[in-house]
């Protein structure tokens, strides 16, 4: 059976500047191990599933999985799902919502404009401050080594996954800065956390902030975009009344030490819910050919 399959670039307004996404997108009668082999197949940071919802609220249901495990929930794949969707002309928004469900439950998506323009945004999972850490604690000394720290303390988020977030002191000492890979490494496994996330404030007209979000376990790698870890940051931000402006959104710009250029929109409501979105860009459509197993 052949069925309808696209890939997009995330967090980009042009091909090859966000974070890579496939999605199939009608995925009903596929086995957990047809498509765990598929996503490790494509060997793109995540790959999604459609199929039709469950429950009358959703408009529609998503699986993520990565090239080794499936994934309770994750920014960008829910915002590029959406896009797909929407390019495809299988959801229609309603009241300017589309309803994701998943693992992680019934998440809404706000859709704003058309066309090229058009935002997408996921409110995202509660997070919460798991642990705030002492600059010079032991833990973090190896992987934080050799890096000037901003004002705020490191602290461990946990939004569905957890994250050491750190502020540093500008944005050019975070785009300089090389990771120690062995000791985020050691700091993942030793916290069950993905790894380290640090940020700096910037002057940009465009952006808020800069990230970069280096991943210790159970790879090693520096992620081009995360809606999810941007997230946990946003929840942190509120909870310590650091924010920037005086409506809780914001760009963070992501990737371009790792050769992307992503642009991640975070809002924090009056309800101190977090949105991560942004644009989406189509680069493949066609068909996946794939056995039923």
């Amino acid at each position: 059976m052949t069925r309808r399959y696209m890939q997009l670039d995330v967090f980009a307004s042009r091909p090859g500047a966000g974070n890579p996404l496939a999605v199939v997108l009608d995925a009903e009668g596929l086995g957990d191990a047809a498509m765990q082999a598929i996503a490790r197949w494509t060997r793109l940071p995540e790959t999604t599933f459609v199929f039709p919802s469950t429950s009358p609220d959703a408009t529609h249901r998503i699986r993520i999985f990565s090239p080794r495990r499936e994934v309770p929930f994750a920014g960008h794949p829910s915002v590029g799902t959406a896009y797909a969707l929407l390019d495809a002309g299988l959801v229609t928004p309603r009241n300017g919502l589309l309803v994701q469900e998943g693992i992680a439950g019934l998440l809404p998506l706000r859709v704003r404009g058309e066309g090229t323009a058009r935002t997408v945004a996921v409110r995202t999972p509660r997070a919460c401050a798991q642990d705030i850490a002492a600059p010079d604690d032991a833990r973090l000394a190896a992987a934080l080594a050799g890096l000037d720290l901003g004002a705020l303390p490191p602290v461990l988020m946990d939004g569905g996954r957890r994250w050491w977030l750190v502020e540093l002191a500008s944005e050019a000492h975070l785009r300089s800065a090389t990771p120690n890979w062995d000791a985020i490494a050691a700091l993942a496994e030793a916290t069950d956390s993905m790894g380290l996330f640090v940020y700096a404030r910037s002057r940009d007209p465009v952006y808020y902030f800069a990230v970069r979000a280096f991943v210790g376990a159970p790879a090693r790698f520096e992620d081009a975009a995360s809606g999810a870890a941007n997230a946990t940051l946003a929840a942190w931000l509120a909870e310590r009344g650091a924010l920037p402006g005086n409506d809780g959104f914001y760009r963070v710009s992501q990737g371009r030490e790792v050769g992307f250029d992503a642009i991640i929109e975070l809002t924090v409501d009056t309800d101190g819910e977090v949105w991560s979105g942004g644009r989406a860009v189509p680069v493949v459509a066609g068909t996946l050919d794939w056995p039923d197993v």
